[in-house]
């Protein structure tokens, strides 16, 4: 709660700076729980579409909020915005989420409006890079508020940098795969990227095992 007070303090203080504010009472005046992100789905969503906690708010084109059933058991994070995506401003609808919408209808048999999508960072960084650590615990708060909205059974980490930026540990994707992880609140299951299968396609078989695994868990 307080890494999420700091981000939330942090943007109304930005917010302020950009309306010309130079000079405000003691940062006392300002009270936690004013400041706590909102339990709805769509208020949430205005808020992070009119986010500038980081630099990435001066080079995208849009902001890309999760998407799909928000009662979902099944959330998919990944990584970061690409091209497509802040083009259109929706999560995964470039090659790597056309790879992603065929894994989840073709082999979980599910439509992929059934499950909710979102990414760890909502903005694309330049060049289709790996997000910063302060680009990343800036958005960490919206993808927190997602979670505990969503309240999925099972979250599938897509990549290293979902899976690091959801449980702090830096064991490599290759090592981590594959196995069910208890997050207390809901359960977590790392994969490769579908970026990375597009570029190593001899991955999808292990891929397709984690699927699998995904699928006998929720029952599907």
């Amino acid at each position: 709660m307080k890494k999420l007070y700091k981000a939330l303090l942090l943007k109304k203080l930005l917010v302020l700076k950009e309306l010309g504010v130079e000079y405000i009472e003691p940062i006392e005046e300002f009270k936690e729980n004013k400041l706590e992100l909102p339990d709805n789905i769509e208020e949430l969503r205005k808020i992070v579409l009119n986010c500038h906690l980081c630099d990435l708010s001066k080079s995208r084109k849009r902001v890309v909020f999760g998407e799909g059933n928000i009662k979902s058991n099944l959330m998919f994070v990944g990584e970061a915005p690409g091209a497509s995506e802040d083009e259109i401003g929706r999560p995964f609808v470039g090659r790597a989420g056309q790879l992603l919408t065929k894994m989840i209808e073709n082999v979980l048999n599910i439509p992929r409006s059934s499950v909710y999508i979102t990414n760890v960072v909502k903005c694309r960084p330049p060049n289709n890079r790996t997000p910063t650590k302060e680009e990343a615990l800036s958005c960490k708060p919206y993808l927190l508020k997602e979670i505990e909205i969503v309240k999925p059974k099972l979250i599938v980490a897509l990549g290293s940098t979902a899976y690091y930026y959801l449980t702090g540990d830096k064991t490599p994707i290759s090592q981590v795969r594959g196995h069910i992880i208890d997050m207390k609140s809901y359960k977590l299951i790392a994969t490769y990227h579908p970026s990375y299968l597009l570029r190593n396609p001899s991955a999808k078989k292990e891929a397709y095992k984690d699927l699998l695994l995904i699928k006998e868990f929720l029952g599907l």
